[in-house]
C-alpha cells in the first residue's frame, strides 16, 4: 500500500509540474485555434478560391477508379480533400509563423529597452570610491605625522 501511495505521490507531481500544465494548455488551445482556421479556410478562403478557378470545389475532385453499383461503393481516389488540407496546413503554419515573428520581436523590443535601462542606471550611479587597506591608511598617517614634526 506504501508503494502506491508514494507512485501517486509520484505521478502528482510530475503531472503539476509547470511543463505538463503548459503542454495541456497549448494542446487545448491549439485544437480550438485549429477549428478557427478551419472554418476560415472551409467557409471563407476556399469559396472565393472556387469561384476564381471556376466555381470548382476542391473537396468534391476526384478520380474515380470503379463506378458505384447496385451492391458496391464507389471507389475513387480524393485527392480534392488533399488540396484542401494542404491549403489548411499552409495556413496555420503560416498564422503560427506570424505569431511566433511577432513574440519574437517583442522581446528583441524588451530586451533591447531593458539592456538600455540598466546602461542608463549603472551611468547615472557614480563608481564608488576606491578601498584603501588599513595598513596603508595607517602607514599614510604616520607619514603625514612625520612631515609634520
Amino acid at each position: 500500500m506504501a508503494g502506491k501511495s508514494k507512485m501517486l505521490g509520484e505521478f502528482k507531481t510530475f503531472i503539476t509540474r509547470g511543463n505538463v500544465m503548459d503542454l495541456a494548455v497549448g494542446l487545448i488551445i491549439g485544437s480550438a485555434f485549429t477549428a478557427i482556421v478551419n472554418s476560415l479556410v472551409k467557409d471563407v478562403l476556399m469559396p472565393f478560391i472556387g469561384l476564381i478557378l471556376g466555381g470548382i470545389s476542391f473537396v468534391d475532385l476526384k478520380i474515380v477508379i470503379a463506378e458505384a453499383t447496385a451492391e458496391t461503393a464507389e471507389v475513387a481516389i480524393m485527392y480534392g480533400n488533399f488540396i484542401q488540407k494542404v491549403v489548411d496546413f499552409l495556413i496555420i503554419a503560416f498564422v503560427v509563423f506570424m505569431l511566433v515573428r511577432t513574440i519574437n520581436r517583442m522581446r528583441e523590443h524588451l530586451d533591447a529597452k531593458k539592456k538600455a535601462e540598466e546602461k542608463a542606471k549603472a551611468a547615472a550611479t557614480p563608481a564608488p570610491a576606491p578601498v584603501i587597506p588599513a595598513d596603508v591608511v595607517l602607514l599614510t598617517e604616520i607619514r603625514d605625522l612625520l612631515k609634520k614634526k
